[in-house]
């Protein structure tokens, strides 16, 4: 049975920004780390209290993407009624340990700061979480999309070019273009 082609003709309808067809991204052989951190707002009236986090924040993303050869490879932020977070790619879980705790950096002293007049006010709460992806464990697809999520920390390549995936065999999906 023949399989239907549904990015057929994007090419010529997409946007400038918009990388049409079918993509998923490469890392080839690389690892990377997927770093969400975020805040959540609490008590909107102790502005005091959440403030600090968040502009500190897109402090810190500024003062990596001023760094020569970064470590950060990507990074998008999001709102949601009272939460504020960034999904970050990161080269390295070394890399990512090694800048939040460098006392020269931004994020150290800040962090300290946030323990010592915010922590135990409980106005604002504070998450993280890591995960360090091995490129046999991930899946993606992006359809008519620009660079992003991990294709735009690694790059972006037709779906058609790209292997069946592992994580996909392992979750027992079937792709029909990779049968």
């Amino acid at each position: 049975m023949a399989v239907s082609q549904p990015y057929t003709g994007a090419e010529d309808k997409a946007p400038r920004c918009v990388v049409a067809g079918q993509h998923s991204a490469e890392l080839g052989d690389r690892e990377v780390v997927v770093f969400l951190i975020g805040m959540r707002v609490n008590r909107w009236r102790k502005v005091r209290s959440w403030w600090p986090a968040f502009v500190g924040m897109p402090r810190m993303l500024r003062e990596l993407a001023a760094q020569d050869d970064s470590p950060l490879l990507a990074v998008r932020s999001y709102w949601s009624g009272r939460v504020f977070f960034t999904v970050q790619y990161w080269r390295s879980l070394e890399e990512l340990g090694a800048y939040a705790r460098d006392s020269s950096r931004l994020h150290a002293p800040a962090w300290g700061a946030f323990n010592r007049s915010a922590a135990g006010t409980a106005d604002v709460g504070l998450f993280h979480e890591t995960y360090h992806v091995r490129s046999d464990q991930v899946e993606s697809l992006y359809g008519n999309m620009p660079p992003f999520g991990l294709a735009a920390a690694t790059s972006l390549v037709p779906r058609a070019k790209r292997p069946a995936r592992a994580a996909a065999r392992r979750m027992g999906q079937r792709d029909p273009q990779h049968a």
